[in-house]
C-alpha cells in the first residue's frame, strides 16, 4: 500500500467507539474493573470480544448503541502479555496518566494525589464504556454486557461514572459541545469541516499509514492492529465561578455573551465567531452542515475575530500559521457531561460535583493528546502569547491571563482562576476484536 492509496479499514475488527461520532442526545457510562485472577481476566476478554460493538455496525440498529472495551498498561500486564510485547506500546501509555501529571499540567488541585480513587492507581485494569441514545437503551446495553463479568470472582467492578448529552448538546458552562470531528480515510464517516482534507487512517487506528507515512503497530500484529489509544479524564467544572467571572468582567448581558464567545471561540449556541463575529446566530450554531466550515489563516490571521488564545483555536488551529503542523496533532475528542446542571442564573456554588468526562482517541499519545495539552493548552508560545494558558482547561492558578485583540486597544483579562479541575483519568488501549480474543487465549 502506497502513501497515496486509500486504505481499506477492517471495520469489522475495529471497535465502534473509535471512529464514530456520538448520537444526540445520548447517555453513557464508564465502568472500571480490577483483575485479581489472571484466568478470570482472560475469560473476561473472551466474553467481552462477543459484546464489544464493531465499527461495521454503523448502518444497523446497533449503530447508535455500543459497548467498548479498553485496557490500561497494568491491565495488559495482569493478563500476562509478555514483556517484549508490552515494550512495543507507546512509552506514555506504559507510564500512565498519573506519572505524566507534570507534563499535562495536572498540578495543584489537579495533582494525582487529590484524584478520585481508584483513578490513576494500579487497580484500574479494564475500562468498559457503554453508550446509547437514552438511559433505557444504556441500561439495556449494560445488561447485555453484564454476563461477561457476572460470576467471575476474580474480576471486580471498582468504579462507575454515568454521564449524558442533552438534546441541546451543551455542557455545564452552557456551550454547545461535540461539534468538531475529523474525516478519516477509509472510514466512510464524513468530517464536520468540509474544508478539511480527510486524515490518514493511521492517525487514529494502529496498523495503517499515518500523515508521515509511518505505521505504528504494537506487537504482535494481532494485538496491535486495528487498535487505538484512548484517554479519558474526569474534569470537574466550576460552573458558578465561571458565571461570576463573566458577570464581573462584563458591562452587561450582551458584553457577557461576547466575552464568553471570545474565551471559547464560539457563541453559546455553537455558532463560530469566524462565521458570526458580531452576534450570536442560533440557527447557524445548530446547523451541522455549516457550523464548523471555516479556516483562520486567510480571513483572521491575527485573531481579531477569533482570538488565538481561545479554546477552539488552541485545540485545533486548522490552517493558521503556528509552531507545529496542526494536522499532526489532530485528535478525535469527545466530551460527555456528568452531574446535574446548575440552575440557570445561579451564581453561588451549590457543592454538587458536575463536569465533563473527556475522551481522546488516536494512534499517537505523544504528538496528539500530550502535545496539545502541554504545548497548546498550557503554553502560548506557539502563537506568540508567551506563557498564557487555555482559559478553560489550561493549568491556570492565578497568574494566567487572556488577551482579546481589538482596535484601538487590546483587552487583557488578568489572573484567570481555574475553572476546571482534573479529578483523575487513565491512558488506555482499545484493542481490535481479534486482539480481545487473542488476550483471552493467552497461556502462561
Amino acid at each position: 500500500m502506497t502513501t497515496q492509496s486509500r486504505p481499506t479499514l477492517e471495520l469489522d475488527d475495529i471497535q465502534r467507539g473509535v471512529l464514530s461520532p456520538r448520537p444526540t442526545p445520548y447517555a453513557a457510562t464508564y465502568i472500571l474493573f480490577r483483575i485479581d485472577d489472571r484466568t478470570h481476566g482472560r475469560e473476561l476478554m473472551r466474553r467481552l470480544s462477543a459484546v464489544a460493538t464493531s465499527a461495521a455496525h454503523s448502518a444497523s440498529p446497533l449503530g447508535e448503541t455500543w459497548v467498548s472495551v479498553a485496557l490500561t498498561h497494568h491491565g495488559l500486564k495482569v493478563l500476562g502479555v509478555p514483556r517484549e510485547s508490552l515494550d512495543t506500546f507507546a512509552w506514555e501509555f506504559r507510564q500512565g496518566m498519573a506519572a505524566r501529571a507534570a507534563a499535562l499540567g495536572d498540578t495543584g488541585e489537579s495533582c494525582p494525589e487529590y484524584w478520585e480513587p481508584p483513578l490513576g492507581t494500579t487497580d484500574v485494569h479494564v475500562v468498559l464504556t457503554a453508550l446509547a441514545p437514552d438511559s433505557a437503551g444504556l441500561e439495556a446495553a449494560i445488561d447485555h454486557a453484564r454476563p461477561a463479568y457476572h460470576r467471575l470472582t476474580g474480576v471486580t467492578a471498582i468504579w462507575r461514572q454515568d454521564c449524558y448529552a442533552l438534546p441541546t448538546e451543551t455542557e455545564h458552562f452552557g456551550y454547545r459541545d461535540g461539534i468538531s470531528h475529523p474525516a478519516v480515510e477509509g472510514s466512510g464517516i464524513t468530517g464536520s469541516n468540509q474544508l478539511e482534507v480527510p486524515l490518514k487512517a493511521g492517525e487514529f487506528v494502529l496498523g495503517y499509514r499515518d500523515e508521515l507515512g509511518g505505521v505504528q503497530t504494537p506487537q504482535p500484529d494481532i494485538l496491535g492492529r486495528n487498535g487505538s489509544y484512548a484517554v479519558f479524564r474526569k474534569l470537574h467544572q466550576r460552573t458558578a465561578e465561571f458565571r461570576r467571572f463573566l458577570r464581573e468582567n462584563s458591562t452587561g448581558p450582551e458584553d457577557e455573551d461576547l466575552l464568553a464567545a471570545k474565551l471559547m471561540g464560539r457563541w453559546r449556541s455553537g455558532a463560530p465567531l469566524a462565521l458570526s463575529p458580531l452576534h450570536d446566530d442560533p440557527v447557524l450554531g445548530a446547523d451541522r452542515g455549516r457550523n464548523n466550515n471555516f479556516r483562520y489563516q486567510d480571513d483572521d490571521p491575527t485573531g481579531f475575530t477569533t482570538p488565538g488564545g481561545c479554546h477552539i483555536r488552541r485545540a485545533n488551529p486548522r490552517d493558521a500559521a503556528v509552531a507545529g503542523e496542526p494536522r499532526l496533532h489532530r485528535m478525535i475528542r469527545r466530551g460527555t457531561a456528568y452531574g446535574p446542571p446548575l440552575p440557570e442564573g445561579v451564581l453561588a456554588d451549590d457543592g454538587v460535583d458536575r463536569g465533563l468526562m473527556f475522551a481522546f482517541v488516536g494512534a499517537h499519545l505523544g504528538r496528539q493528546f500530550e502535545f496539545v495539552q502541554s504545548q497548546w493548552m498550557n503554553d502560548g508560545v506557539f502563537f506568540g502569547a508567551g506563557n498564557a494558558r487555555d482559559p478553560f482547561v489550561g493549568s491556570n492558578d492565578g497568574p494566567g491571563d487572556f488577551t482579546i485583540p481589538r482596535r484601538p486597544i487590546r483587552r487583557r483579562l488578568r489572573s484567570l482562576p481555574s475553572f476546571v479541575v482534573t479529578r483523575g483519568g487513565e491512558y488506555c488501549f482499545l484493542p481490535g476484536l481479534s486482539a480481545l480474543r487473542w488476550l483471552g487465549d493467552l497461556n502462561d
